[in-house]
């Protein structure tokens, strides 16, 4: 895994894309999907190392920063310090959020509240399925 914070932006066509990806993983990341709560597999990982971005690899969140929200899908309290995480308004659903995107691919991956623990107060609640983990 390299650090990415520098790298130019991953740019490939919906059809690179479906290459890629499985088709869940294109509808979450590339069409704003969300997994259903409690189904993703990095839910309950406790090992040590990162998450990175499924689509580009883009190191994104670090083990230390999870915690169990109860909200059915991986929280951390705070992004990497490659600062891969870019954030967009998301007003869909009749709902005001703040969705969060990979800096690199502009992959979704989830939304971001103000509801988390210290120290951040913020809660990054992910889609699995948008990530990959490397275990330390």
């Amino acid at each position: 895994m390299t650090d990415t914070s520098d790298s130019p932006k991953v740019s490939k066509t919906d059809a690179e894309w479906k290459e890629t990806l499985s088709a869940e993983e294109y509808r979450v990341t590339r069409l704003a999907g969300t997994e259903l709560p409690y189904t993703g597999e990095l839910l309950n990982n406790k090992a040590t190392g990162n998450y990175v971005c499924k689509c580009c690899g883009a190191k994104l969140f670090e083990s230390d920063a999870k915690f169990d929200s109860g909200c059915g899908w991986p929280s951390f309290y705070e992004q990497s310090e490659e600062a891969n995480v870019t954030y967009k308004e998301d007003n869909s659903l009749g709902m005001r959020r703040v969705e969060i995107l990979c800096k690199q691919c502009d992959a979704h991956l989830g939304h971001v509240f103000n509801d988390g623990p210290a120290p951040t107060g913020q809660r990054y609640c992910v889609n699995s399925v948008s990530m990959s983990f490397e275990e330390k």
